[in-house]
């Protein structure tokens, strides 16, 4: 578990890497990138930086990846530029597949929804399988 420390650092980091990306790297590659979460080792001289690519392209992680591990030792340049921390951790980037997967859950219940499979929220409608004529075969 993390200490107070580690997560007050670790969330700077990701502010200055954020600010970084928009502001000073102007790679086609990276020009999407948003930067999830920074886990921090416990000396602070490591970091794990989660990202995830808008847009809907299958390649965009992979060409994400490339250009950011590219740009990483100008990034933690421009990182030590800040000066606040005492020590620059080395950039360890991951691509983070959390928001690709909630697009394509919603997608999923947006179609079920579309085909009648499931209700609106407050709809009076039952559900597939919870009709009053189901649940009285279901108490016999």
């Amino acid at each position: 578990m993390p200490t107070q420390r580690q997560t007050r650092m670790a969330r700077r980091v990701q502010e200055e890497l954020s600010r970084i990306l928009l502001r000073e790297i102007d790679d086609p590659l990276v020009r999407l990138v948003t930067i999830t979460d920074v886990e921090l080792s416990p000396d602070l001289k490591h970091a794990r930086v989660f990202f995830s690519v808008l847009g809907g392209q299958e390649d965009a992680p992979d060409g994400a990846l490339r250009g950011l591990r590219r740009a990483a030792r100008h990034i933690r340049y421009l990182l030590a530029q800040e000066g606040e921390l005492r020590y620059t951790p080395s950039l360890d980037f991951r691509f983070d597949p959390t928001a690709q997967r909630a697009q394509r859950i919603e997608a999923i219940l947006h179609r079920l929804h579309e085909e009648g499979g499931l209700r609106s929220e407050g709809s009076e409608e039952p559900l597939d399988g919870d009709s009053p004529e189901a649940n009285a075969q279901d108490d016999e």
